[in-house]
């Protein structure tokens, strides 16, 4: 099935998440490999392109980035901020309603980085867009679904127009304006709104943008 994913799915999309019990997109914990990845960054200017209900916003957030959180959906971000209420954070997040396909932030981030977020644009264009958006000297970190060859049971979480490959990604990145550290596939297992257990597969890249 094709999606187009603009703001009428995201929408209804977040419309019919389950609250934010856990399981739910909505009650997800933060990415895993966020923390990873950005541990031994310094602080600094952070963009989470797609934040959705803002899990890995909150975090940075909580290790003291100045983070802008940008999604196309209201529903996501009312869920985001919401959460944020509660959390107590020594750094608050700026909720930006935004199409990324089109927004300009106007600015450069230290870190910009997107967890499976899906535009209504191609997958890759969308990251060469972001991807202008980092700062000389600083981070680009992209999680996203690996594209497969074969049908998975849980195919409908990452439809193909939303999957990548590593070789994908890093083809965008030219070496002499970035230094990839990162590119790595993995699988984990995470649990469903209904309990089940549901695989993903996993394409972690990150890089920096020379100075």
């Amino acid at each position: 099935m094709t999606h187009g994913f603009d703001k009428d799915y995201w929408q209804q999309h977040w419309h019919q998440a389950h609250g934010d019990r856990p399981g739910s997109m909505a009650g997800n914990p933060p990415n895993p490999y966020l923390a990873r990845e950005t541990g031994g960054l310094a602080p600094g200017t952070a963009l989470d392109a797609g934040c959705g209900a803002g899990a890995e916003a909150i975090w940075l957030a909580s290790h003291g980035w100045q983070v802008t959180a940008a999604d196309i959906a209201p529903e996501a971000l009312a869920r985001a901020a919401a959460r944020a209420t509660t959390t107590g954070l020594p750094e608050p997040v700026r909720w930006v309603e935004a199409d990324l396909t089109v927004w300009d932030p106007g600015m450069r981030f230290d870190l910009v980085t997107t967890h499976y977020a899906h535009p209504a644009m191609p997958q890759l264009a969308f990251y060469e867009r972001i991807s202008a958006w980092v700062a000389p000297g600083g981070t680009l970190l992209i999680v996203g679904h690996l594209h497969t060859s074969g049908a998975t049971g849980h195919e409908h979480h990452h439809p193909a127009e939303a999957s990548v490959t590593l070789a994908d990604i890093t083809a965008g990145l030219d070496n002499a304006e970035w230094e990839i550290v990162t590119v790595e596939e993995h699988s984990r297992t995470v649990t469903g709104p209904a309990g089940h257990a549901i695989p993903l597969h996993d394409v972690v890249v990150r890089a920096t943008r020379r100075p």
